[in-house]
């Protein structure tokens, strides 16, 4: 494992090996973890998102870009973009969910040409301002905690279901045709989402979060993981009463469609255990790619990002 200089008063690496990584596991589900998350999906997909599309104007990469919008559950109002070829049909739909920083443009190197990209940002974050949830990482995370029903993230994974939604309410032809991408908060989130939502066929989570809630909470980290640590320590009944209900790598062993990952060795933010927790969960067919880093800026991260674009292309060619 290479070594970084850096000023955290941690090991970002944790002392695992790669194999130790891959040896990770997931917690077991709690009471009812079932029931509960495929009452919120039907429930969710009975809603009419009624989106709506905007033209901007702007073209990048080949690509038309749109603004989105679309309704949510709680009143939620999801905004983003959508990419749309500039020429050639649509035979395929992706919704990809970003990072806990945000997003400000849509991504516009994606091998995707004849598909539709679907850019929403999730309630509270970025475009979708939902008060009193804050934009702020370090609060949002800690929504309504206190309460599984109501806690931030089960209307995150909601904020996904209904963006496939909007995007086959969009584009029907696509049903069957349907990816899933996510990193980070992102990826979590998507993990969740796909372990209960079967109109996805296939996926990608890069350095995905909440992932073995019990061993990453013990792990010292930065960002909205750090915020969590705080509060379970305030209160170490959040396990579970309700962040067992929200793990990532619990939902990871739902998911039976094709799912590629990509996993960082080192990482401040989102504990490499974690994110390895939910790739190896996953007991269906997997590929995985594995970064040096993550949330970290290397020499060879650009490269890294390429390698992976390519190996992106290719395993979404079977969308």
């Amino acid at each position: 494992m290479r070594s970084f200089k850096h000023d955290y008063s941690f090991d970002p690496s944790y002392g695992y090996t790669l194999d130790e990584l891959l040896g990770v596991g997931a917690p077991e589900a709690p009471e009812g973890y079932d029931a509960f998350w495929k009452t919120r999906f039907e429930g969710a997909v009975q809603l009419d998102p009624s989106p709506v599309l905007t033209e901007t104007g702007k073209v990048k990469n080949g690509w038309r870009e749109f603004d989105l919008e679309y309704r949510s559950t709680d009143g939620a109002k999801i905004k983003g973009w959508c990419l749309l070829p500039e020429s050639g049909e649509v035979r395929r739909v992706f919704v990809l969910m970003h990072g806990y920083g945000g997003i400000e443009t849509p991504v516009t190197n994606f091998p995707f040409k004849d598909a539709a990209l679907f850019f929403p940002c999730a309630r509270g974050i970025s475009r979708s301002k939902f008060p009193p949830v804050s934009a702020n990482p370090l609060w949002h995370v800690l929504h309504d905690i206190q309460d599984r029903r109501k806690y931030v993230h089960g209307g995150c994974v909601e904020d996904v279901w209904l963006g496939v939604s909007a995007a086959l309410r969009l584009y029907p032809e696509c049903d069957g045709h349907v990816g899933l991408l996510g990193i980070s908060f992102g990826g979590g989130i998507g993990a969740m989402a796909l372990a209960f939502d079967p109109r996805v066929q296939r996926a990608h989570f890069n350095v995905p979060s909440f992932g073995n809630h019990p061993l990453r909470y013990r792990l010292k980290t930065t960002g909205s993981g750090a915020a969590v640590q705080a509060a379970w320590k305030r209160k170490p009944a959040l396990i579970e009463s309700t962040l067992a209900y929200y793990d990532a790598a619990i939902a990871a062993t739902r998911i039976k469609v094709p799912v590629h990952f990509a996993c960082a060795r080192f990482d401040p933010m989102v504990a490499p255990p974690g994110q390895f927790a939910v790739h190896n969960a996953v007991s269906g067919p997997k590929e995985l790619f594995v970064f040096t880093a993550g949330h970290f800026d290397y020499p060879e991260l650009r490269q890294q990002e390429a390698n992976l674009l390519s190996e992106l292309e290719r395993f979404f060619r079977r969308l």
